[in-house]
């Protein structure tokens, strides 16, 4: 029986690569895997990972405050209850490796399972390592990336490019476009335009429909899926009843991404590494409008590390509210920067992510046999 702990989470982001590898060793191994997730106290993993049929045990760790607060006093004893929590967990585990997708839990399990002895690999989503990463790296067997030039931050003989393992299934074929355009009650005479914010939503894409469609006269030169988020479902549909606008489907989840992005000709959305992985494997013309509140700015440097190869656009945050759907819509009706965008993006794809860490897992595993 193999025992692998998958250590990662505080956002869909770190939480669901690693569900994504958990179903891909499920698959690999069958009956003869047992996995245990550990996550931090409090964090949406401890409600998302059991739903999903997957034991996890959590840690009383929490993230620095980055302004000031008197919780950051009771940081360092947090972390030394978690590290002495995690190697409980994988001592009575008896785990074989351990491996980490980032987040508050994930420093403290791979810190005291290299302690223990036991082999860790990680897997940065990023293009920009965040400082936890590059700390832990030194004594990891593996690490597994998802752009180049990741030598920057960890030792280049063990950087392995896997991509972002995904869940469910995306591809450049998609779902039937004709379909999709029904489902959204739309037709073939004009392009479509997805603007995506998360399940929570985004401030600047809300406001930026909203300042768009006040300069428009009740009909859109396009079709748009507005993805609202939950946080501003209520205010964006009483604006959108305050100002009806034709062309426009909204609401405050998108159920059937396969046919939102099989109906749509441009993507407007955040840089999140799941969801560039996700527009990389659908090659979908992209334009980013990197999220400004997040560690390191790594959305934008994952924005800039497909413009860069002329596979994305980008739009700052502060100018998005102004620019965003202005761009959006002229990438739309020009067929040449669409089929480059799209050619280029699809070269990023890596379509067996989840698979690859697999392979990298089991290949650290044969190297351990216990006594």
């Amino acid at each position: 029986m193999k025992r692998i702990i998958l250590s990662g989470g505080g956002t869909g982001g770190h939480i669901y690569p690693a569900v994504a590898v958990a179903e891909a060793l499920k698959r690999k191994y069958g009956e003869d895997v047992e996995l245990l997730f550990v996550g931090a106290e409090g964090k949406m993993e401890m409600e998302k990972v059991p739903a999903l049929g997957y034991r996890i045990e959590g840690l009383p760790v929490a993230g620095l405050q980055r302004k000031f607060s008197f919780a950051n006093f009771a940081l360092p004893f947090k972390v030394a209850a978690s590290i002495r929590r995690a190697k409980k967990i994988i001592r009575d585990f008896d785990a074989d490796i351990v491996v980490g997708f980032g987040g508050y839990a994930s420093a403290p399990v791979l810190w005291a399972a290299q302690r223990l002895g036991i082999p860790t690999i990680i897997q940065e989503q990023n293009s920009y390592a965040g400082l936890t990463n590059k700390l832990l790296s030194k004594r990891a067997k593996r690490i597994c990336v998802s752009y180049d030039k990741m030598e920057r931050f960890f030792p280049a003989e063990r950087i392995v490019m896997t991509g972002n393992p995904l869940r469910g299934r995306f591809s450049a074929e998609g779902g039937n476009r004709s379909e999709a355009l029904a489902y959204y009650g739309f037709n073939d005479t004009m392009p479509v335009v997805l603007v995506v914010g998360g399940s929570l939503g985004t401030r600047t894409l809300n406001e930026m429909m909203k300042a768009w469609i006040l300069t428009l006269n009740g009909e859109a030169p396009v079709q748009v899926i507005w993805q609202t988020g939950k946080f501003y479902e209520r205010e964006m549909q009483e604006f959108l009843a305050a100002h009806p606008t034709k062309n426009i489907w909204q609401g405050a989840f998108i159920d059937r991404m396969d046919y939102a992005y099989a109906a749509a000709n441009v993507v407007l959305s955040r840089s999140g590494a799941c969801t560039v992985s996700e527009l990389c494997l659908v090659a979908k013309p992209t334009i980013f409008v990197p999220s400004p509140n997040v560690s390191e700015d790594h959305q934008t440097k994952n924005a800039m590390a497909l413009v860069e190869k002329g596979a994305a656009e980008i739009v700052r945050d502060s100018e998005a509210v102004e620019r965003g759907m202005r761009e959006a819509v002229a990438l739309a009706k020009d067929e040449e920067r669409l089929a480059r965008l799209a050619a280029n993006i699809a070269k990023l794809a890596i379509a067996d992510s989840a698979d690859r860490v697999v392979s990298e897992i089991a290949a650290e595993m044969a190297k351990t046999t216990k006594d």
